[in-house]
């Protein structure tokens, strides 16, 4: 099972069944709301886990802004018009075994998905 760390911005109900089919998930919502986006990228990399998140700026922090890296990204887009589609959307992307979400920034979209790997840290 999968290491996440859930930005604010992701529904309860997506941590919870994350939880549910035995990932262990960190929401920061939970543990430390209000928490700016660099803290985020450099807590989910100190606990080695995947952000989830519908931050559109975190790309831009990693890739252009050469913030360090955590063990993964994954960004859902745009976000869910309901709090099921995240869920829908998540538990779908893990249950497809040719993706490896450690070492890319893996994108979601209503349309399908696609990967980048994550630039390797200094």
């Amino acid at each position: 099972m999968s290491r996440f760390l859930a930005d604010e911005n992701i529904p309860r109900r997506a941590v919870q069944a994350l939880r549910n089919t035995g990932h262990d998930v960190l929401a920061i919502g939970e543990v430390a709301p209000g928490t700016p986006d660099e803290q985020v990228l450099a807590m989910a990399r100190s606990e080695s886990r995947i952000l989830l998140t519908f931050d559109r700026d975190v790309g831009e922090l990693i890739f252009a802004q050469r913030v360090p890296v955590p063990a993964g990204v994954l960004p859902l887009r745009p976000a869910p018009l309901q709090p099921n589609e995240a869920v829908d959307q998540l538990l779908g992307l893990l249950g497809r075994r040719e993706l490896a979400l450690d070492g890319h920034f893996t994108v979601v979209t209503r349309q399908g998905v696609r990967q980048r790997p994550l630039p390797k840290n200094a």
